[in-house]
């Protein structure tokens, strides 16, 4: 018998002060059983960061042709694609092709210290491609936060993000370094 998602509530206030964005969401996660609440909240991290009204989040860790949230226009391109963790070269040279921009949130700093020397040249040549790394604190205390029923606020000035919990006296402050912009 196959394990089902476990879904998550969410209500994401975003204070975007770089982009001049300020507005609240509602949202659903469905974590999938091999994903960790980690990533969940790191895919919640990501929808913060580039908070639309057109962005959503994609079918799913288990499928291959959709990114992990993605943003596409009135007309059906693919304005923003944003994955999560360490793809193969094959998947960002393929999301490049498709999106006008591509964001990667690469977490895991001992996998990111082995995979980013051996890619980052080829990866140079997409100019449509952010790669950014998430440190593996900043992740341990992202997962501190989730629960059935999250009231979130996720605060952004002068390229510093963090994100307070209204269900706990928490103030954390992720710590993002861009490896491509």
């Amino acid at each position: 018998m196959a394990l089902k998602a476990t879904i998550y509530k969410a209500t994401l206030n975003v204070t975007d002060m770089d982009r001049h964005h300020y507005q609240e969401y509602p949202l659903t996660l469905a974590c999938h059983p091999s994903e960790t609440e980690a990533r969940m909240l790191l895919r919640l991290l990501a929808f913060a960061l580039y908070a639309d009204d057109r962005l959503v989040f994609g079918r799913g860790i288990s499928t291959d042709d959709e990114p992990d949230l993605w943003q596409k226009s009135l007309t059906g391109e693919i304005e923003l694609w944003i994955d999560l963790g360490i793809p193969d070269e094959s998947r960002i040279r393929k999301a490049c092709g498709r999106a006008g921009r591509v964001v990667l949130l690469v977490y895991g700093e001992k996998s990111a210290q082995v995979w980013w020397p051996k890619h980052a040249s080829a990866l140079e040549r997409f100019k449509n491609l952010t790669v950014l790394q998430v440190s593996d604190s900043s992740m341990e205390a992202l997962a501190s936060l989730a629960s059935s029923n999250m009231s979130l606020q996720c605060v952004i000035d002068d390229g510093q993000v963090s994100v307070t919990s209204s269900e706990r006296d928490t103030l954390i402050g992720v710590d993002l370094v861009t490896l491509k912009g």
